[in-house]
């Protein structure tokens, strides 16, 4: 049996808390949309975020090569990331963790998960208590999920830009981002923004970090992240 509520400091909002059952978040707390998504050519793992909150890179992405991705969000779990990819490495499906990880956690209704695992199966949790509007789209190797977004539209966007990208997993995440950003996105504002991919040694000295890049605080930080990405990853189609 899995015993979370023992564990210290595993919770974080983006209105950050040590409690792993919290009260109900302030007016001010700050919330997210997010994409998580594989390619099983090219065998990578992906998640991109964006958020009225400093530094939003720092809490909600995480992902392991083999392994699967993950994004915490909505008075975010960090547990869910680091225990999320080792109950996938162990060989559990993506709805398998989401329930394991939901199950103890006291303050799951104020939770918000996206999970793509190892075969690129997805799935997404978002408790009754995120604030509207939440919810979340799955779709062939992909899911789509934000909090306090100004509506569906936002991840109705992502979607369909997701699905409709050709090229490598990086810009297809980022062109979800930016029909998420131009939907409305976060109703609060914009402040930050991140990407990551891993494949298996394809990062420095080896490591699987492919891509690992924030914008922390920008007033834009959506079209800056793709302006960074572009320095690294030709955008498709591009001159």
């Amino acid at each position: 049996m899995l015993r979370y509520a023992f564990l210290p400091a595993v919770a974080l909002s983006l209105c950050i808390t040590g409690r792993t059952n919290p009260e109900p978040p302030a007016p001010d707390c700050v919330h997210t949309f997010s994409i998580v998504a594989h390619d099983p050519v090219k065998q990578e793992w992906g998640v991109a975020v964006a958020s009225k909150y400093l530094a939003v890179g720092a809490v909600v992405p995480w992902a392991k090569a083999g392994v699967g991705a993950v994004a915490t969000q909505s008075y975010a779990n960090v547990f869910y990331g680091s225990k999320g990819l080792e109950l996938m490495a162990q060989g559990k499906s993506a709805a398998d963790t989401i329930k394991l990880l939901t199950d103890e956690d006291k303050g799951k209704a104020l939770r918000q998960v996206g999970i793509v695992d190892a075969k690129g199966e997805a799935a997404n949790f978002s408790g009754d208590k995120c604030n509207a509007w939440a919810g979340a789209k799955t779709g062939k190797y992909y899911t789509c999920q934000g909090n306090l977004l100004t509506g569906e539209e936002v991840v109705e966007a992502m979607a369909k830009a997701f699905e409709a990208t050709k090229g490598p997993l990086a810009w297809k995440l980022m062109a979800a981002l930016e029909a998420g950003d131009q939907a409305g996105g976060d109703k609060r504002g914009k402040q930050s923004a991140a990407i990551l991919v891993v494949r298996a040694g394809a990062g420095p000295t080896g490591s699987d970090r492919y891509l690992d890049f924030r914008v922390d605080d920008h007033k834009d930080p959506v079209p800056e992240l793709a302006r960074i990405l572009a320095l690294r990853v030709k955008r498709p189609n591009s001159q």
